[in-house]
């Protein structure tokens, strides 16, 4: 690298090397590189950025000092604890340069946490931010069914917690079981079980799939790192959101978790979720007998008591002849009185008739016909006038509205003609910027042509000769390397103002190699 840098040109005031940019900082990047190959940092992670690429950028950070720190997407999926701003954490990784901005970084590719303690005090206080957001109230809480019909299971399908659940609700009461496979530990974990609640939820009754009657989310029993996915805020807030009751049966009965806090029930075991998701098929099949037994003495003894009480009241009351006895007596009187009753009925209704048909003549009926004629005769006349009279005004009514339409109808065809003219001025307008347009479009082309032009030619290697450089060609064509050279009979050199000719100049004599110069005091060696 050394050796590199000493051929360089000259600087015209001396002879330091001239470094390019990119020659300086792929130098401080190997260096870097070379000498934190794998480090451990312990820091304060800042700020945490996350863009749709899957890469993590995020700051290590102490009471003086920052470190910028990225991981891939493949590495962020391997975390088992999803870094958060605040937490103290040990980072994996190595150091490495970012010649595009100029600064250092760490590719991080493990973060744990800075002792338990941290981890419990991060837990502790995001608890208390969801306790008072009111995610663990007592009053969301909802009672869990006697006896679901359909139980969910959030758990993963290769464990031995699934076996435990399956075993004990076939020794209790068999019931149907739909398993929602996802993993239990690991970054995807807190993902994949919300989005296992969730989905739950959304089953719609009645469809091809049943809708459960009550969820399980369940894993065996690990370290708090293990259980780590079901502190995070998105499975505790889809536990809170759940319209299915929910028991939470996550580690042993040691282990707590964020979830148990916002569950209808916390289980010890996944064993015991089990058993307080379904009674005992057998205790509620012998309870059921005592209940059909108890029902059976109760129906017998009723039914005995009422017969008793029926024949008391019936030895009560009296015999049915002394009850009908009064009524036909009645009966009987009210039927010989009918006949005469109906015949004095009958002579009352006909001298009540005559007394009303004797005044009635056919000359008043007449004269009740001819005054009902007269006044319908001036009704139709009244009506006629009435008639008369609303065509009338019908009539002028139009013919106001026939004298205002017409200077209507004038100022509508004299505004339609100006918008004409005014549409016709606009599109001409246009047309002469349509004409113009090419023109200019091409005039503007041509320009940007002559400076493409300019740029090709000062990218061009005449004008590099123009600043002190030469082309040397021999017979096989661009003569390259010092060997080259020395093999080719005539050397054609090409300058900005023409060429020459020139013989092969005749090998020098061999002679030890002189040991490298020591790098100028100006700027030393970067290794």
């Amino acid at each position: 690298m050394s050796d590199m840098f000493e051929d360089g040109p000259a600087t015209p005031s001396g002879n330091s090397p001239e470094f390019t940019v990119s020659e300086l900082s792929g130098a401080v990047k190997r260096v870097i590189e070379g000498e934190f190959g794998l480090v451990r940092v312990r820091g304060e992670i800042g700020r945490v950025s996350r863009p749709a690429s899957g890469h993590m950028y995020f700051d290590l950070k102490d009471d003086r000092s920052v470190i910028a720190a990225i991981s891939w997407k493949g590495q962020v999926s391997k975390m088992q604890v999803r870094p958060e701003e605040g937490m103290e954490v040990v980072a994996t990784g190595r150091m490495t340069t970012f010649p595009g901005q100029s600064k250092y970084q760490l590719i991080v590719e493990d973060i744990a946490p800075a002792g338990a303690g941290a981890l419990m005090a991060m837990l502790e206080a995001r608890r208390k931010a969801l306790a008072a957001e009111g995610l663990f109230d007592a009053d969301r809480k909802r009672a869990l069914p006697y006896l679901p019909a359909v139980i969910g299971v959030v758990t993963s399908p290769s464990g031995a917690v699934i076996r435990d659940i399956l075993h004990r609700l076939r020794d209790r009461f068999p019931r149907h079981v739909l398993i929602w496979p996802v993993a239990v530990q690991g970054q995807a974990c807190a993902p994949e079980v919300a989005a296992a609640i969730r989905g739950f939820n959304a089953i719609a009754p009645g469809g091809p799939i049943p809708r459960p009657d009550l969820i399980i989310v369940a894993r065996g029993g690990g370290s708090l790192e293990d259980l780590w996915g079901f502190n995070e805020e998105i499975v505790v807030r889809a536990a809170a959101e759940s319209d299915i009751p929910l028991i939470s049966a996550v580690g042993h009965e040691t282990d707590t978790t964020l979830i148990d806090y916002a569950s209808d029930r916390r289980a010890p075991t996944p064993t015991a979720a089990a058993e307080m998701a379904v009674p005992v098929r057998m205790e509620l099949v012998a309870g059921l007998d005592g209940q059909g037994a108890r029902l059976s003495r109760a129906v017998v003894q009723m039914v005995g008591l009422r017969g008793q009480r029926l024949r008391d009241l019936g030895r009560a009351l009296p015999r049915l002849d002394t009850l009908t006895q009064a009524a036909a007596q009645r009966f009987d009187l009210w039927s010989g009185r009918l006949g005469g009753a109906l015949v004095l009925a009958t002579s009352a209704k006909r001298t009540a008739l005559d007394r009303v048909a004797g005044p009635m003549r056919p000359r008043l009926l007449l004269d009740l016909v001819a005054r009902r004629r007269d006044g319908l005769a001036v009704q139709a006349r009244a009506l006629t006038q009435a008639q008369t009279r609303r065509m009338e005004r019908a009539e002028e009514r139009l013919a106001q509205v026939s004298a205002r339409l017409t200077p209507a109808l004038d100022r509508a065809f004299a505004d339609a003609g100006r918008e004409i003219a005014r549409s016709r001025d606009k599109l001409a307008t246009l047309d002469a910027r349509l004409q113009a347009a090419p023109k200019l479009r091409l005039a503007d082309l041509g320009k940007r042509l002559d400076a493409l032009d300019r740029t090709r030619q000062t990218l061009g290697y005449a004008e590099t000769l123009r600043r002190g450089y030469a082309v040397v060609r021999g017979e096989g064509g661009v003569v390259t390397s010092k060997a080259a050279a020395e093999s080719a009979g005539v050397l054609e050199i090409e300058f900005h103002d023409g060429r020459m000719t020139a013989g092969a100049a005749p090998p020098k004599p061999t002679s030890p190699k002189t040991p490298p110069k020591a790098p100028p005091a100006g700027q030393g060696s970067l290794f």
